[in-house]
């Protein structure tokens, strides 16, 4: 997408201009739609996927203030490069949304401990870990900056075949809640943003989804990826420098009222 007419005044409250970010999982869907927010407000981006031929296409798609960085961020040495490259090719880091995860569907009595492992440690220790290499560097710098955790309604409401999964978003909602202790003398925000059901490329495969989820949420839709990535970058723009340790629910007000799309 062009975004040379959609960018952000450097004067506008919003802008960030001057910002570096890092976004993983970022090669379609909604961390796709994070990064193109970013660049059109001024940040420049490195956009991780674990999918060579997608990070570059969509960091290609962007722009000359998008970066592509290809590789596994559950993979902890790597999370660490991603901080590095940033500081190299934009001299800081600002901004770092940890949106790579992994949905292992299965019934709790015959769950795999190899589908468990993988799921806790790209949703958790990914994160953790590159939460942790990134405020080191923001630590360093001074300068504050702001760190988002992307999680999901399932962390707050039971969802068949998916107690590992729910287990692993709930869990990233309390690290950002723990870590306002940490980060908070240094001027860093962390907050997290839990999506309920939302139209991607991966969802688009089920001919029923969009049918399903638009009777099942109060506001007669799922939402797009925009809709999540503009609660995302809300968070971690200027404006809610004051906001720390929250999970913002993005999802048409299906956890109030919770329906299962079996019923």
């Amino acid at each position: 997408m062009n975004t040379t007419n959609l960018s952000t005044p450097a004067n506008h409250p919003n802008s960030l201009f001057g910002k570096a970010a890092i976004v993983t999982g970022a090669g379609q869907g909604i961390g796709f739609a994070i990064c193109r927010h970013l660049i059109t407000r001024g940040a420049k981006v490195i956009l991780n996927d674990a999918d060579p031929t997608l990070s570059n296409q969509a960091a290609a798609s962007l722009g000359p203030n998008c970066i592509s960085l290809p590789g596994n961020a559950a993979d902890i040495p790597f999370t660490s490069q991603l901080v590095n490259t940033c500081v190299q090719h934009f001299g800081q880091l600002d901004i770092v949304i940890a949106n790579a995860g992994l949905t292992l569907f299965g019934d709790f009595f015959s769950y795999t401990p190899e589908s468990f492992s993988k799921v806790m440690q790209l949703n958790l220790a990914g994160t953790f870990f590159l939460a942790q290499a990134a405020a080191l560097q923001m630590r360093r710098q001074q300068q504050g900056g702001s760190l988002l955790f992307t999680s999901s309604v399932t962390g707050h409401q039971a969802h068949r075949h998916l107690a590992a999964y729910g287990m692993s978003k709930a869990a990233l909602e309390m690290l950002a809640r723990n870590l306002v202790i940490d980060l908070s003398p240094y001027g860093i925000n962390v907050n997290t943003v839990a999506p309920g059901a939302t139209l991607t490329e991966r969802t688009a495969g089920d001919p029923s989804y969009e049918k399903t989820w638009s009777t099942l949420t109060p506001m007669g839709r799922p939402a797009s990826v925009d809709d999540i990535a503009a609660a995302i970058l809300f968070l971690v723009s200027p404006e809610a420098r004051h906001i720390t340790g929250q999970t913002l629910i993005v999802d048409g007000g299906w956890t109030a009222i919770s329906p299962g799309p079996e019923s």
